[in-house]
């Protein structure tokens, strides 16, 4: 028995199970899965065929559109979930700030995209839904499904979107660094803008940088003059 608690002691301290314990974790992996859900039951159950016909149509109220947008909707959302699950987990070696501020911004847009598409993909999937007018003996449960679930999915990204704001907030902002370019752009355009606004009758003589040293002035010759006597 007390190996038994000791085991689990340590399988309870690995890094791993404090990883997928995480709430932000948890809530990620229930977006993905009913992600998942969504679109595996609409492409396997969501298009039906009448007794009397072999077409097959949509059974939310015969329209491809309503299947296409919660199939599309939910690959698209699953993924999301596999890549920033990856960036969760190689968080820790991540060194480069930049970096990391970036995939905060990243995870808050597409959070609330995903929030915004998930909301709306309820309310068309329930409508084309309750419009129905044809009865598939299969696909009920498909689109009950979809609709449901496209209802769960909108606390989970909303819940990933607050989650990741708040991270954003903690991170400081990327430093702006001026490279040699803009500096010396700088003082080139500093330098030419000082020299054009000097005003010309300022009362400076022309040639400033020449020096100018006091002129004495020549002392006049004395000139013997011969004088008759």
């Amino acid at each position: 028995m007390r190996k038994v608690i000791t085991t689990l002691r340590e399988f309870s301290d690995h890094d791993l199970v404090h990883f997928f314990i995480r709430p932000q974790i948890i809530a990620r992996i229930l977006a993905g899965v009913l992600s998942l859900t969504i679109f595996a039951s609409l492409v396997t159950e969501g298009y039906q065929n009448l007794t009397n016909s072999s077409q097959l149509h949509c059974v939310l109220n015969d329209n491809g559109t309503a299947c296409c947008y919660g199939i599309t909707v939910g690959i698209l959302a699953f993924l999301q979930c596999l890549l920033f699950l990856g960036f969760d987990a190689y968080e820790p070696s991540i060194t480069t700030h930049k970096f990391k501020y970036t995939i905060l911004v990243l995870d808050v847009t597409f959070s609330i995209i995903w929030t915004c598409l998930w909301f709306v993909g309820f309310c068309f999937l329930a409508n084309q839904w309750i419009r129905s007018t044809s009865h598939y003996l299969l696909g009920a449960g498909a689109a009950r499904t979809s609709i449901t679930f496209a209802v769960l999915s909108v606390p989970c990204w909303v819940y990933l979107a607050y989650v990741a704001l708040k991270n954003l907030q903690a991170e400081p902002p990327v430093p702006y660094k001026r490279t040699l370019d803009e500096g010396s752009v700088a003082l080139t355009t500093l330098s030419s803008s000082t020299s054009t606004s000097l005003p010309n009758n300022m009362g400076y003589p022309e040639n400033v940088g020449v020096a100018s040293y006091p002129s004495t002035p020549v002392p006049h010759r004395l000139t013997l003059m011969n004088t008759d006597d």
